[in-house]
């Protein structure tokens, strides 16, 4: 199979699909990988470390996406690489439909079949491919968080751990997940004290068992959630429902609850955001306020830290890029129960239910889209 890496271009996006280790595994199978020139520099990876393991130096984008059968990516297609996809073309990437209305229809528009990390699902229900980018994001929601919380960037002039005689932040969690868990963790080894928030009994049990000792677990609800914010200085956002738009655990009504110069990062603007003020910012211009809150809503926070990320993302994805290209696609997702659970579009037929639900169109069961 040819396999494209194109250049990442969404705002401040600094990682790559598929490092020059992962590519190594694909061209000794017999693969042809075809990189776009810099594609790999803002994560550590040279074009000569590309091109010593095998892979193909290409100038454009279009040169990539032309003579490919399935393209690798990171972030969602933007605009001007959704009018070079055709429908004999794969995408495999983070797409996060259910987030943004005219992604889909424009993506589903060009015939291409996109094949999601974010909803591939094993039997015991995890998301291998997600969890990577989920752990990054948690511990870097915390580390922000805290940044933004200093007076200098508009917070409250307060240090997450405090210092003996003076008492450390108070740092909520919603949802006690993988990112949710990575942010608690984090925000414990500051030294605040954090409240981590979920509906899964059986999970508040096992964080409670777990978790040290300056974290408290509490179940999700409205009342819970409202006695919190007023003594909140750091509030992260960690909902995650598989595929579909996260839901509004805080309204507006409800922000008003929180201090002036508190902290929000809601690491779930990916899938909408459980924020009800919340909406996407980019690493160039990453806060707003609202009501004198201020919000840290970055979409693509693990492009931050580009080199991890980008490691820690091709050690996940490899084994199912191997699979598809060994096997071709549809003989893939028809084997891999769980890779099928990743198919959001074929043949301009929405294949994930929360998609479908997301913006009321019609819905195809993958696997019958693809034996038609």
């Amino acid at each position: 199979m040819r396999i494209g890496v194109p250049k990442e271009i969404k705002n401040n996006e600094s990682r790559v699909a598929l490092t020059p280790h992962g590519a190594l595994e694909l061209v000794n199978q017999g693969h042809e990988i075809l990189v776009q020139k810099s594609a790999g520099i803002e994560s550590g990876f040279t074009d000569e470390t590309y091109s010593d393991v095998g892979c193909r130096l290409i100038d454009t984008a279009k040169e990539v996406f032309d003579n490919v059968e399935m393209i690798v990516k990171v972030k969602e297609p933007q605009p001007v690489e959704i009018e070079m996809c055709r429908p004999d073309l794969t995408m495999f990437t983070y797409f996060h439909f259910a987030a943004e209305e005219k992604l889909t229809r424009d993506f589903l528009a060009t015939g291409a079949t996109a094949i999601a990390y974010e909803t591939i699902m094993t039997d015991d229900g995890k998301l291998p491919l997600l969890i990577p980018m989920s752990e990054v994001a948690g511990r870097m929601a915390t580390q922000e968080g805290a940044k933004y919380l200093e007076r200098p960037f508009g917070g409250k002039g307060i240090l997450l751990g405090g210092v003996p005689g003076v008492k450390p932040a108070t740092v909520t969690v919603l949802g006690g997940g993988v990112v949710g868990t990575n942010a608690a963790k984090i925000a414990a080894g500051f030294g605040a004290k954090v409240y981590i928030l979920d509906n899964n009994l059986d999970r508040l049990r096992y964080l409670d068992d777990v978790m040290p000792r300056n974290v408290r677990t509490l179940y999700s609800n409205q009342y819970n959630l409202m006695e919190l914010l007023p003594i909140t200085d750091l509030l992260i956002g960690a909902v995650l429902i598989v595929g579909a738009k996260a839901p509004k655990l805080v309204t507006r009504d409800m922000l008003k609850l929180m201090k002036p110069r508190s902290a929000i990062v809601d690491v779930s603007v990916d899938q909408g955001g459980c924020i009800e003020t919340c909406k996407p910012t980019t690493h160039e211009h990453p806060t707003f306020e609202v009501d004198g809150v201020i919000h840290y809503c970055v979409a693509n926070m693990p492009g931050a830290v580009p080199f991890t990320s980008t490691v820690a993302l091709t050690n996940a994805t490899a084994p199912y890029m191997q699979k598809l290209a060994n096997k071709g696609v549809l003989e893939a997702l028809n084997s891999d129960p769980s890779l099928l659970l990743g198919l959001n579009t074929y043949r301009k037929q929405i294949t994930h239910l929360g998609v479908a639900e997301a913006f009321g169109m019609d819905y195809v069961d993958p696997a019958t889209a693809i034996s038609g």
